[in-house]
């Protein structure tokens, strides 16, 4: 008989106990492996569903952190031209809302080390690493704890880099060259697809309510836009005013130096309206030479002052044209206010604004126009 024949009961007991031990902890594992996996599943379905650009960041900062247990989540997206913040803020996205999305000019900003000739081919990967406040302060400007340990990971589209997902943890060993990168790689493919496509259908929806001639919103918008503010309005008691803006003699405008004079002109007449409004304030193009503008918590006053700062600035000046053409442009506004004591339908109560808009407009060409008229019931 040998020796490990010969084992002792004690011997056995405690290799039983370390194998149970192992047990737990592969069971342990497994089990917390398990629950990582489905709330990320559930978090890949809850970012897929999102249906506007608000929607998934918000989702993405509020669930990231919690179900990764992570101490900082920043997104960091390639805006060049300021395209995606110009239409998002357009649509009423709230950019105080998200401190930690961050927009950057270009790839170079992005924190990957390109090497001479600054290319992305074949595309970046994760950088993983301890927190360096020189290095990573672009991409968590203000964390909220005291970071040891980041990945930066590329958000790739069809091998273009779109931006980064960038991740921080008080743990130093969290985040290490070692580690491998294939998870948090499938989680920043599956946000980068749901960006592209919001942005993308966000892109259209502004463009579907945009004048492609003027660059300001067209009826379609301010329909919209108005039952709202009316909603609101009378939740919280305050006046909302309406302006109907008429170029005068617009049709001597086209005769005189054709329709891209013409366009020109109707350019330049809303770039000068706009330079008289607050950013809550909204400006439509709707139709023709018409113009309207949509006044938040301002009363028939206010308006009416608003008005003939517009109806100045738009006569202020000579219109440039090609060819040194120049031209002097008035134009004749009505100016509504809604009262918000009333509790009808909202669709009821924009009309009726509109209609004494253009009402009290009607007035102020037969009264010679250049000049403001405010509507007053009979």
């Amino acid at each position: 008989m040998t020796q490990n024949d010969t084992a002792t009961p004690t011997a056995l007991a405690a290799e039983n106990q370390m194998l149970r031990t192992r047990m737990a902890y592969m069971i342990d594992q497994a089990e917390r492996n398990h629950s990582i996996m489905t709330r990320h599943q559930a978090f890949d379905l809850e970012i897929v569903g999102a249906t506007s650009f608000p929607e998934l960041v918000g989702s993405i900062f509020r669930s990231l952190p919690a179900i990764s247990e992570l101490d900082a989540v920043t997104l960091s997206l390639i805006d060049e031209d300021a395209d995606i913040h110009t239409v998002m803020e357009k649509l009423g996205v709230d950019f105080a809302a998200f401190p930690d999305l961050l927009f950057e000019p270009g790839v170079e900003q992005l924190g990957f080390d390109m090497g001479p000739r600054q290319t992305l081919s074949p595309p970046p990967k994760p950088v993983l690493g301890m927190y360096d406040p020189a290095r990573h302060a672009r991409q968590f400007p203000q964390p909220a704890q005291r970071l040891q340990s980041v990945a930066i990971v590329p958000l790739l589209r069809n091998k273009r880099v779109i931006g980064t997902l960038n991740l921080g943890s008080v743990d130093p060993a969290r985040f290490t060259p070692s580690l491998g990168t294939d998870f948090i790689e499938h989680m920043a493919s599956i946000i980068a697809i749901c960006l592209e496509n919001v942005i993308s259908n966000e892109m259209l929806k502004y463009i579907g309510l945009t004048d492609s001639l003027t660059g300001v919103y067209n009826r379609r918008y301010i329909d919209r836009r108005l039952l709202e503010e009316i909603a609101r309005a009378r939740r919280q008691q305050y006046t909302i005013s309406f302006m109907y803006i008429d170029i005068d003699h617009f049709k001597r405008v086209n005769d005189t130096v054709g329709h891209q004079g013409g366009d020109e002109v109707l350019r330049e007449v809303a770039g000068r309206i706009k330079a008289e409004l607050r950013l809550s304030d909204a400006l439509a193009r709707f139709g023709g030479e018409e113009f309207v503008v949509l006044l938040i918590d301002a009363d028939l006053d206010s308006a009416a002052f608003v008005a003939e700062r517009i109806r100045a600035g738009i006569a202020a000046s000579m219109i440039g044209l090609p060819g040194g053409v120049q031209l002097s442009i008035t134009g004749s506004i009505g100016v509504a206010s809604l009262d918000q004591t009333g509790d009808g339908p909202a669709e009821a109560a924009a009309l009726e604004l509109i209609s004494q808009a253009d009402e009290a407009l009607y007035l102020a060409k037969s009264g010679g126009r250049n000049r403001v008229v405010r509507y007053t019931p009979d």
